[in-house]
């Protein structure tokens, strides 16, 4: 299989832009995705019990957490900190993050420039299908249908620990 650059089945929002480059009917080990991650948005620190997830920074900068902190407070994972003292850190290009089952996570852009990462999720296809309806409930305009994410997240293995958030 080959995919070329600006290839691929593309899913968008204001909230986000997902471009899918390789699916479950391609793939029995991984989805993988590249995704354009606007300013100002947040996905929020939410864990899963199956996925082991890749991140790989390409432009741009993100937080990110991929810890499991002392306390899961209900928001800001960006104040986190581990029992070892590992805290939130700024991903620049190049950077790797890998995500085993169970460990919480959290990704946010809080500069004012679009940042790109490849992003793998294991086992395929849950995140496909999640990132199809995430989008089209972020999609609606307004502010995002909390109640409908939670719901969404909750089929799909992902346990919200603190709120998704977009401009």
């Amino acid at each position: 299989m080959f995919v070329p650059p600006g290839h691929g089945r593309v899913v968008q929002t204001p909230a986000q832009h997902v471009t899918f480059k390789v699916t479950g009917s391609h793939s029995r080990m991984a989805s993988t995705f590249e995704v354009l991650v606007p300013p100002g948005f947040d996905v929020g620190a939410h864990v899963h019990t199956r996925s082991e997830e890749l991140f790989y920074v390409l432009e741009g900068e993100l937080d990110v957490l991929a810890f499991e902190p002392r306390i899961r407070t209900p928001d800001h994972w960006q104040k986190w900190e581990s029992r070892s003292g590992t805290r939130v850190v700024r991903a620049t290009p190049g950077t790797v993050i890998v995500v085993p089952p169970g460990c919480p996570h959290a990704f946010a852009n809080p500069t004012e420039t679009p940042a790109k990462m490849f992003f793998q999720a294991s086992p395929p296809p849950d995140h496909e299908r999640y990132f199809e309806e995430l989008l089209e409930i972020l999609g609606n305009g307004g502010p995002p249908d909390l109640a409908a994410i939670e719901e969404l997240r909750r089929r799909y293995d992902i346990e919200q620990l603190t709120p998704l958030k977009h401009r």
